[in-house]
């Protein structure tokens, strides 16, 4: 496995690879590596031969006062998951590499499918995230991009985008994955404290009790929203950010569920902010 750190070896490295006749994947991550990234590479290469893995902490992504400076690296851990996964480079380029200084004034925007849930609490947010991915796509030029069902705003942001700019790769969207208690992987959950990493099962206890109203019939949206906010407030190191109700493929607000239908929440404990979210379909 190759350690990319400039974007004109990715390029070649990646040329090699199509001239041999090779498909490409890429998972794009910011490193810290846990068993949810590590299912991406393995979901990429249902498909591809060769799998590119992103490491970049992307400080457009960041807004004032979150955790860009804090935020877990560790390149030389993350290289021997990655290697043992299956992948084949990983690009990670230094800041400076994909925002030269001396002025980067080029920026992708999404509208409409960032300006809820997290969009709404985090300002600049997904602009930060769609330019930075564009980036990637341009520079490893993959068949296939892998993301995460836990970042599920993301994924619905990156496929729109896609759509809309005629980016010629398919964005496979995978599965979240939980430790055995149920509590989704996070690179952030190394922040929690004892006690705080109690407190946050109460988001997978919550979209439980969420889908099996709905399995019991239960179609209106204020209903679930209310349901998951009381057993969230009855946990005290817990503090709600947003507990939406969405549909799934635009993420715009469902009064009474149809078809397939999001439920995603983001709370904090502590300092730590924690996504998770369930896909409902009726």
């Amino acid at each position: 496995m190759e350690v990319i750190r400039g974007i004109s070896r990715m390029r070649e490295f990646v040329q090699e690879q199509k001239l041999s006749g090779k498909r490409i994947g890429l998972v794009p991550t910011m490193g810290y590596l846990h068993a949810g990234h590590l299912s991406l590479v393995r979901e990429a290469l249902k498909s591809c031969d060769v799998v590119v893995m992103s490491i970049f902490v992307n400080p457009l992504q960041f807004g004032v006062g979150e955790d860009f400076e804090d935020y877990p690296r560790d390149l030389t851990r993350d290289s021997e998951l990655a290697e043992q996964a299956g992948v084949a480079a990983i690009f990670a380029p230094a800041v400076s590499e994909m925002y030269p200084s001396g002025g980067y004034y080029s920026y992708v925007d999404v509208e409409k499918t960032t300006e809820g849930l997290c969009g709404r609490s985090r300002p600049g947010h997904f602009r930060g995230v769609t330019t930075v991915v564009t980036k990637l796509f341009n520079i490893v030029q993959p068949d296939v991009a892998v993301f995460g069902q836990k970042d599920a705003q993301q994924a619905v942001v990156i496929q729109r985008m896609v759509r809309d700019l005629n980016l010629p790769l398919q964005i496979v969207v995978a599965p979240i994955i939980r430790e055995a208690d149920g509590l989704a992987l996070s690179s952030r959950n190394v922040y929690l404290n004892p006690a705080e990493r109690e407190a946050a099962l109460v988001l997978y206890r919550s979209l439980n009790q969420a889908e099996q109203l709905v399995t019991a019939g239960e179609r209106n949206a204020k209903v679930l929203q209310e349901t998951i906010e009381k057993q969230i407030k009855e946990e005290p190191l817990a503090r709600i950010d947003y507990i939406e109700v969405v549909r799934a493929e635009d993420l715009q607000p469902s009064e009474v569920l149809q078809g397939r239908t999001l439920i995603a929440l983001a709370v904090f404990f502590g300092q730590t902010r924690l996504i998770d979210n369930r896909i409902v379909e009726v």
